[in-house]
């Protein structure tokens, strides 16, 4: 891959909104003016390919990227696969394939277990320097060693074996003479350090496990605390940017590439991405994964890039979203509304309009030609002109969506009622006579009169009506299935759990609901999974990947009402 730019969905060049300008961006600023890396910016994106990428790691992308992008620097994709038994190639290749969705491509493309050897070589000569042992302390122990914030470690009896017994015993970790857990490689830091990641922290670990790449080559495998700074100097990133729970993981960072005397790499902190009602968990999604609560990674109702993709998310709407989020050295929480308003605006601009009912009832209309059809002219998307209009079929006989006719309205309701004159989309004012009813007294078909000189919603007395509804012709519909989705929890901050509580106890029992027979008009038959669309005074909706011809499946992307619009008006924003 060369370049690391971001770009649209069609591979144009990106707009400026991918490129976040923040304390980062002034960080870099500052080490180009002072010349601190030769005036060089290198970025990397380091996942771990234990799971497929979820919106909080867009956050993360679009800084990674995006900042290179913005000064003219270089971006490499380096899987972090230290941990055999959690990866998979599976995660690999879907973190490949949201990246490019997302917009971006990498200038380089690494692994984490391409520098095994080098990771070693230097772990050897730590051990020579005398500033790494092996420790036969089990885990448990070696935790209650560590001491607490307020109380110093204590020294491991092992911690003070010579250099070559460490050597030897390190030698035959990596030739697989102990089993699973028997032994660890530990730096010699400081035991009383006022920060507990610096007390010892473990190197390596014995794990028999093969590795997606490297097979069985290996049966020690480095930590993240070691490997990651020393792979950072190995690909010269000069600006490492993490999120702030590795804080205090930066003086590990520098210590080990200041006794190794390598590419001094910096690391950088910023806020996390939280969303409400939102899991960013990657083992508590692959729970609902595995339990079978959700259909799987790409589901629409998952906060995963893919399931995202799937619901009819954009990658420009996401880009924007993270814009707006903002960056931070303080973690909070962004409301979910925020990023749904996005989702809407940039849909507004790119989206068909097209004629849908989920709920139908029967509408015929008794005055009109038994026979007739008519074909009406319906604009295809009123803020884009070049998206022309088409010809959608009119009949005698309709639906509408039950929720548009009362036979005892409430007040102040104004859409069809008995006797009330309502307007039909693109078609005529018509106006409801009688009911047909079911045995259990469901209004199942509405009779009907319509003015025939309203074609095209206007009468030519000038007389006015206060509802305009939308509707399908009965002979011309075609039947689809149609997936809505709420949030898949009810909790709004799931990072605020109580002891003993579990975000999976909050999940949400009633969000998804699939409707089987619903009715769109013909044009939409054949439509492409992926594709989007608005159906009319309903939301915004995408193709799934289920549809078959003459068989669609669409996924509700958003509901047209937008709760943050009308936050951020009251509060002055854009």
């Amino acid at each position: 891959m060369t370049t690391s730019n971001a770009a649209t969905e069609t591979g144009a060049s990106a707009a400026p909104e991918s490129r976040p300008s923040n304390f980062l961006s002034e960080r870099i600023r500052e080490d180009l003016k002072t010349n601190k890396f030769e005036g060089r910016v290198q970025t990397r994106f380091p996942p771990e390919p234990n799971g497929y990428l979820h919106i909080g790691h867009a956050k993360a992308i679009c800084l990674d990227f995006g900042l290179a992008d913005e000064f003219k620097g270089r971006t490499n994709l380096r899987f972090d696969d230290t941990n055999p038994e959690k990866e998979d190639t599976e995660y690999v290749e879907s973190i490949q394939e949201d990246i490019q969705w997302l917009g971006f491509r990498w200038d380089g493309l690494f692994y984490a277990s391409d520098y095994f050897d080098q990771l070693y070589e230097w772990a050897v000569k730590l051990i020579k320097d005398g500033k790494a042992y092996v420790d036969d302390l089990t885990a448990d122990e070696i935790r209650r060693h560590r001491g607490t914030l307020t109380e110093p470690g204590k020294d491991s009896p092992y911690r003070n074996r010579s250099a070559a017994e460490n050597l030897a015993l390190f030698e035959r970790m990596k030739a697989g003479e102990f089993p699973d857990g028997w032994r660890v490689l530990r730096a010699k830091i400081d035991m009383s350090s006022p920060n507990l990641n610096m007390r010892d922290p473990v190197m390596y670990r014995i794990l028999h496990a093969e590795h997606h790449r490297t097979g069985n080559k290996w049966c020690i495998y480095p930590m993240y605390d070691y490997a990651h700074g020393q792979s950072d100097s190995i690909e010269k990133v000069t600006h490492s940017m993490c999120s702030l729970e590795f804080a205090d993981h930066q003086p590990i960072y520098r210590w080990f590439i200041e006794q190794l005397g390598i590419f001094p790499s910096q690391q950088i902190e910023f806020d996390r991405l939280s969303l409400t009602y939102t899991l960013m968990s990657k083992r508590k999604l692959r729970q609902l994964v595995e339990q079978g609560t959700v259909r799987g990674w790409d589901d629409p109702r998952m906060p995963t890039l893919s399931g995202m993709r799937r619901r009819g998310y954009t990658p420009e709407a996401i880009r924007n979203f993270v814009t707006a989020a903002g960056v931070s050295r303080t973690n909070g929480i962004v409301d979910l509304a925020m990023l749904e308003h996005f989702v809407r605006e940039d849909l507004n601009k790119r989206s068909l309009r097209v004629m849908a009912v989920l709920r139908p009832l029967k509408v015929v209309i008794d005055n009109y030609p038994e026979n007739q059809v008519e074909e009406m002219d319906a604009v295809n998307n009123p803020e884009d002109e070049s998206a022309g209009t088409r010809k959608i079929p009119f009949g005698r006989v309709l639906y509408i969506e039950q929720d548009d006719f009362r036979e005892v309205p409430p007040p102040k309701y104004f859409r069809l009622s008995p006797g009330k004159e309502v307007r039909l989309r693109y078609g005529y004012f018509i106006t409801a006579k009688s009911v047909v009813k079911d045995e259990k007294g469901e209004v199942i078909e509405v009779h009907c009169t319509y003015d025939p000189a309203t074609r095209g919603g206007n009468a030519p007395d000038g007389r006015k009506v206060k509802s305009t509804i939308h509707w399908v012709s009965a002979a011309h519909a075609i039947d689809a299935e149609v997936r809505v989705y709420e949030n898949l929890f009810t909790k709004e901050n799931l990072g605020d759990l109580k002891d003993g509580e579990d975000a999976l106890d909050y999940l949400n029992p009633n969000s998804l609901e699939v409707i089987a027979q619903a009715k769109l008009e013909p044009s939409l038959a054949n439509a492409a999974p992926g594709s989007r669309c608005q159906f009319e005074r309903l939301g915004y909706f995408c193709a799934d990947l289920d549809s078959k011809p003459g068989a669609p499946v669409f996924n509700r992307t958003v509901a047209l009402k937008d709760t943050w619009a009308r936050v951020e008006k009251k509060q002055g924003g854009r």
